[in-house]
């Protein structure tokens, strides 16, 4: 029963009203959920409830009339799932304040995609700091905002110790175009969704330099490798790093010029400088804020991850990025596996 409130169907939280926390309070209400979808922007309040659309960051889609929008975080009150949809770095302030209002007992969705610049944690362990007492969950996969809004077919990956909320969130969110696949690796699920972004920026600037199709799957396939040693070194199972929240995601973010990341990496391997390519941005590109704390916990750590090095260079070192590439191809030939 689409756009109705269905038996069973709990009320919905969704922090964060970007382009993708605006898809999933679309994808909520549509499976029959009532949405409280919450932004900072007022402007973008008003015209939802107004008119039912979120044309600042998610502009030509039609929203549900049961996705109520509002500035105030005490209305996000009550709901059984909150979903957790603010950029990265400004997780950790939303989730203080956010700890007023709801009860333990609501499961938090994690639906952000990075790593702490300031700390370098990952999402899950920022909030496990703040709300310990909270039932988490991880959503991640090979999703564009706008695809899942339409109703276009999709999957992802949903993560929790606790195999009765999973099973509960995928009969909530489920649909015949969303469908959502369980997983208890939730430090595995988080990994892909974080590291791919760096990855996609990669991608994008080989293409900014003409650099053809078989560099690009070159890339694509040595960046799972880098994700696979990254995971594994946290506790993380290959076999999700191989799933939609790994592999899936990797190839989608480094694929289509929908992906902020990809079109990144184009600008600056066209030519433009790092300052001109960030400037203006509406969305964020999570992967320019992660690839620096992520170079910073490979040297560390001594994770050889020589695709993450070569983009922290030359976003956060100002290296030349040709010296960077030839670097980069002239490591010394060594097994694949």
């Amino acid at each position: 029963m689409p756009e109705n409130e269905q038996i069973g169907q709990p009320n919905i939280g969704v922090v964060g009203a970007g382009a993708w926390g605006t898809a999933l309070a679309q994808l909520s209400a549509k499976a029959g959920s009532k949405v409280t979808l919450w932004a900072r922007e007022r402007d973008v309040v008003t015209k939802i409830n107004a008119e039912h659309k979120n044309e600042i960051f998610l502009k030509g889609v039609e929203l549900s009339k049961n996705v109520r929008a509002t500035t105030n975080l005490a209305d996000i009150v009550g709901n059984e799932f909150i979903f957790i949809v603010v950029p990265a770095q400004f997780i950790r302030s939303v989730l203080i304040e956010l700890k007023k209002y709801i009860l333990d007992s609501a499961v938090l969705v994690l639906c952000a995609k990075g790593i702490e610049q300031s700390s370098g944690k990952l999402m899950t362990e920022v909030v496990s700091e703040i709300m310990p007492k909270s039932p988490l969950v991880v959503l991640s996969g090979p999703t564009f905002a706008r695809e899942v809004a339409q109703g276009l077919p999709s999957a992802v990956t949903i993560a929790s110790k606790y195999q009765q909320i999973t099973k509960r969130l995928s009969g909530v969110i489920g649909q015949t175009t969303f469908r959502p696949y369980a997983s208890p690796d939730i430090v595995g699920a988080e990994i892909g969704g974080a590291l791919k972004n760096v990855f996609a920026i990669a991608c994008g600037i080989t293409t900014g330099r003409k650099m053809g199709d078989n560099a690009r799957a070159a890339l694509i396939t040595r960046s799972l490798s880098e994700m696979v040693r990254y995971g594994e070194s946290y506790g993380a199972e290959r076999s999700t790093m191989m799933g939609l929240c790994g592999l899936g995601d990797l190839i989608l973010t480094c694929s289509s010029i929908q992906s902020r990341n990809l079109s990144l990496g184009i600008a600056i391997g066209e030519g433009k400088t790092v300052e001109e390519s960030m400037a203006n941005r509406v969305t964020v590109a999570e992967g320019y804020y992660t690839s620096s704390v992520l170079a910073k916990i490979c040297r560390d750590k001594n994770i050889d991850m020589p695709i993450v090095m070569a983009v922290n260079d030359i976003l956060h070192e100002g290296k030349n990025i040709d010296n960077v590439i030839g670097n980069l191809l002239n490591r010394p030939f060594v097994s694949e596996i």
